[in-house]
Order: structure tokens, then C-alpha cells, then sequence
């Protein structure tokens, strides 16, 4: 698996040490996928974070960003992108850019093509500068509702949404690819993970892989 180049700014051994052991620990608790793993093991995940937290980055766990919103744990991000199942030459859209972590292991992958979305203009602001300045270039970066996929850049291989959604946005399904795989968390207050597989104009399959907690998709808010 060939690897994005990250322009880092510190990015020192014990990090790379911390980051080995995160990989082991998600083996561990169940991913498989060498590929996410890669990933996982490659992003420096203490850049997409408050300097503050910088000792944690490394935790599995969710911890606080911007307008109220967090970066989720790397187990949540292992999990969401395995059950992706992403190929060479697939067209992902991430719903919900947040920090940008779950971007960086989307775009780790080579030759996927990530389109990513994000409602909260402060964010919005604060991930493309540090995009800038990690030379991170997705195919497109738009601020906007991600309740309504982006049409214009339709069908795609993936999307991938990473906020809870009380129920499952239509527009996101009929962006989906023949073929194509929607993970999406679906839920009020706690969210079960679920998949859909589109098989025809109106047929998809959905499977669920159990209970999580995710900030909720805003809709219509800055």
C-alpha cells in the first residue's frame, strides 16, 4: 500500500512509537484490514488536535475540537473506514470533515478520491488552513449541508458520515454508486452503526455492526 506524504511539522520517534502501539491495540480489539491499519499507523493524529492534548493523542479516545464538536477515537475512525471497503480508484464522500483526521486516513490510501463536507464554518476554516499547511488535498472541500451530499460530484464508490443522524438522509443513498457502500450512524441520543449496499435503482442492502456515540449532523446551522 503506497502512502501519502505528509508535510510534517513535528513528528518525532516517540510519536511513530505511539502510533505502533495504537495499531496493535485496534488489532487487538478486532480490525483486520491491513490497509486501515496502514493508515491508522501512518496519520500523525497530534496534529489534527488542540497542542494542549497533544500527550493524548494517542488514546483511543474522543477528545474536544472546535465548536463543540470532537475527533474521534481511532477505533470509531478503524471501524467506519474498514467497513468502507475501499478499492483503488474509489470516489469517497465524507459527510461531517470535523478536524480533518478521518480525512488524512481516507486520503492515506492510494488512489481514493475524497470529496468532504463541513457545517461548521469554523471548522471549516480552521481544517482547510491546516490541509495548507499539511499539503492534504482532497478532490474537494466544500462548507456546506451534509444532509445534501454533493449531487454534482455523484455517484460515489463510498460516503462515509461522522455525526449521528436520526434517521438515514435520502439524498446520501441515491448518491451511492451500484455497488456502493453508505456507513453511516443512525440514532438520537446513541447511534447504531449501519451499512448500506446499493444493489439497483431502489434496492440496497442494511446491515448493522451495533451501538455508538457520535455529535449529532447538524442540518441548516452554522
Amino acid at each position: 500500500m503506497e502512502l501519502i506524504t505528509f508535510v510534517v511539522m513535528t513528528d518525532s520517534a516517540k510519536h511513530q512509537g505511539q502510533r505502533r502501539q495504537l495499531v496493535k491495540l485496534l488489532q487487538e480489539k478486532g480490525i483486520k484490514d491491513a490497509k486501515v491499519l496502514a493508515a491508522i499507523g501512518h496519520v500523525p493524529r497530534h496534529l489534527f488536535m488542540d497542542s494542549g492534548l497533544e500527550d493524548y493523542s494517542y488514546a483511543d479516545r474522543a477528545y474536544p475540537i472546535a465548536a463543540d464538536q470532537t475527533i474521534s477515537q481511532p477505533y470509531t475512525v478503524a471501524f467506519q473506514t474498514e467497513l468502507l471497503e475501499l478499492k483503488k480508484g474509489d470516489c469517497v464522500l465524507e459527510i461531517g470533515t470535523g478536524s480533518g483526521y478521518q480525512t488524512a486516513v481516507l486520503l492515506a490510501y492510494e488512489g481514493i478520491k475524497v470529496y468532504t463536507i463541513e457545517r461548521q464554518q469554523e471548522l471549516f476554516k480552521n481544517t482547510s488552513l491546516l490541509f495548507k499547511k499539511l499539503s492534504l488535498k482532497p478532490k474537494k472541500f466544500v462548507f456546506g449541508d451534509g444532509y445534501q451530499g454533493l449531487p454534482d460530484a455523484a455517484p460515489f464508490q463510498a460516503i462515509i458520515v461522522t455525526a449521528g443522524a436520526p434517521t438515514v438522509p435520502k439524498p446520501l443513498l441515491e448518491q451511492l454508486a451500484i455497488g456502493g457502500r453508505l456507513v453511516i450512524p443512525v440514532g438520537d441520543k446513541d447511534q447504531i452503526m449501519t451499512r448500506y449496499v446499493r444493489k439497483g435503482a431502489k434496492a440496497f442492502d442494511r446491515k448493522t455492526f451495533g451501538n455508538f456515540r457520535f455529535v449529532p449532523l447538524l442540518k441548516d446551522k452554522n
